[in-house]
């Protein structure tokens, strides 16, 4: 039998995903379901094991290794979550032996955003390029880096935990627990909070708004653009990319959000770098699963 497939598993601290993978990244079939972070990891990985079943079906014997998309911080080196904020009860869990022992496959561990700059790297917007840094903009901050044509992993596999940046000494804490941090100011739930003190529902509810002309959306809009453009302008200086491409849940208003992305590039950007194009991903919330059954692909 050909093994000429790979099975790719995002986890998620709501939705666990699985699919099964050719080697042109197409996804032939696709599953997902409410992650169990109340039974914990090995709740999870039952999961991940049924999951499995249902999206390989009579291909399992053609599947020759699976990838594992994760948030981090990850210790890739030894295949274990390190402290996930998302899924309580992680902590050292060997989450790429045990479940390389559950499925009877070579394995591969990613961190989530690392795996999506991959799948966009490879398929996505980022295809051709040598250079390139991908942003999410969702529940949190992540991204991934790929320079020299190669993704950037760094001490321990936990490069490119960009949310993290500090952008602002006198920011509000973030949940990593340090002030000021690009997550902190500019992730999803930051964006609702300022949303939902305007008077509207949510962060969706503003952008909507906006779109229709409501001033105090668009003033709200714009503020992210801000701090957006200027997390870009470091990131730009620190990688030096072909392409900052931007995925996640706020990338829907990304059209929105481009001009004053680009006065900040324009403003504070050194010159060799304002030219550097903008783009929204374009795998979606495929992304992590089709990068890392792409690294599963070259086990």
């Amino acid at each position: 039998m050909v093994q000429d497939l790979t099975l790719g598993i995002d986890l998620g601290g709501t939705q666990l995903r699985a699919a099964v993978l050719n080697a042109k990244g197409e996804i032939l079939r696709r599953k997902a379901v409410a992650t169990d972070v109340v039974g914990g990891p090995h709740a999870v990985i039952a999961q991940m094991v049924q999951l499995t079943a249902d999206v390989s079906g009579d291909w399992r014997d053609r599947l020759r290794a699976a990838g594992v998309s994760s948030p981090g911080p990850l210790d890739l080196e030894n295949g274990r979550a390190s402290d996930l904020p998302t899924l309580p009860g992680w902590f050292g869990f060997p989450l790429r032996d045990m479940l390389r022992e559950k499925l009877d496959l070579p394995v591969v561990l990613e961190n989530d955003g690392v795996a999506a700059a991959n799948g966009e790297w490879k398929y996505g917007a980022g295809r051709g390029l040598a250079n390139m840094v991908y942003v999410t903009v969702s529940t949190g901050i992540g991204g991934g880096v790929v320079m020299d044509g190669h993704l950037l992993h760094g001490r321990r596999g936990m490069a490119g935990h960009i949310g993290h940046m500090m952008i602002d000494p006198n920011g509000p804490i973030c949940g990593c627990g340090g002030r000021g941090c690009f997550e902190g100011i500019a992730a999803g739930p930051a964006f609702a909070m300022k949303a939902q003190a305007q008077g509207f529902a949510d962060g969706k509810a503003a952008f909507k708004q906006a779109r229709l002309g409501n001033a105090t959306a668009k003033a709200l809009v714009d503020e992210e653009a801000e701090w957006l453009g200027f997390g870009f302008c470091s990131l730009l200086h620190l990688y030096s990319p072909d392409v900052i491409v931007v995925g996640g849940g706020l990338s829907s208003g990304l059209d929105l959000m481009m001009p004053g992305i680009q006065y900040q590039i324009g403003k504070h950007a050194m010159t060799a770098f304002k030219a550097v194009p903008v783009v929204a991903a374009v795998l979606g919330d495929n992304a992590g699963l089709v990068g890392v059954a792409a690294l599963a692909m070259e086990l």
